[in-house]
């Protein structure tokens, strides 16, 4: 797992990351999203003058980064530039143990870049409740996961926690607040219900509405992009064989 410096923004792999004590991004990827190569092109050739590349890091990677250094952590885990994706194993692993890795954070920031710093979570109009991020696929194992979400707005500034605010996230995800706090496991939630909270929401890619669903079953397949609608086949078949559950037929 290749984890961010918060100070330095220079990226380190760590073989245990569950020793580490680290900060973990949930966002919506916007256009021109820093990668994995840009960083490292970024440490090799544009060094800042305090010897690190954050300093010529994205607004988003920079500003992660200072968040979470604020917040007294020295690693941070971005999807958009913490994997190789031309490594297609590499892609694979991390897909399947995404879930895990969100699960095993401190922290997750669930940054909303649509929604203003003075937004009222609660007004039944709220741009919290209307915000992009509540209709990704990714998102919903990035809400469920981490023990702790803290919810910020386009600005960086503190809008509330996944606890804090559990009757909100509860109304506008779907998913149960029971299980948003960790006081009910996944394991006690049937098939079709876990299908539901999927059911609003969108992926840029196909296969990726299967994919983004692995760790909300608790299985793990290989990551096959251009198999298109046969991803979902095979998530099916996986977690049938996992979970001894009929109510997916009903899904």
């Amino acid at each position: 797992m290749w984890l961010l410096n918060t100070s330095t923004a220079e990226l380190k792999f760590f073989h245990n990351p569950s020793s580490v004590r680290y900060a973990i991004l949930s966002h919506v990827w916007r256009e021109h999203e820093q990668t994995f190569q840009d960083l490292q092109t970024l440490r090799a050739q544009f060094v800042s003058p305090d010897g690190s590349p954050r300093a010529r890091a994205s607004t988003k990677i920079r500003d992660c980064c200072l968040y979470a250094e604020r917040a007294g952590y020295k690693w941070v885990w971005i999807d958009t530039c913490c994997i190789d994706k031309t490594s297609s194993a590499e892609l694979s692993e991390a897909i399947n143990s995404m879930y895990a890795w969100y699960a095993h954070a401190d922290v997750c920031y669930a940054f909303l870049d649509d929604v203003r710093d003075k937004d009222n979570p609660y007004a039944h109009r709220s741009s919290f409740r209307r915000s992009r991020w509540w209709t990704r696929g990714w998102t919903l194992q990035e809400l469920i996961a981490p023990k702790t979400v803290v919810f910020l707005s386009s600005s960086w500034h503190f809008i509330g926690t996944k606890h804090s605010l559990a009757h909100v996230v509860e109304e506008v995800s779907g998913v149960d607040r029971a299980v948003l706090v960790h006081e009910r496991s996944l394991d006690d939630v049937s098939v079709a219900r876990r299908m539901s909270w999927a059911s609003r929401r969108h992926t840029t890619r196909e296969e990726d509405r299967a994919y983004s669903l692995m760790g909300i079953f608790g299985v793990s397949m290989p990551t096959i992009y251009g198999e298109g609608p046969r991803a979902f086949i095979r998530l099916q078949q996986e977690a049938l064989k996992a979970i001894p559950d009929q109510s997916i037929f009903a899904w």
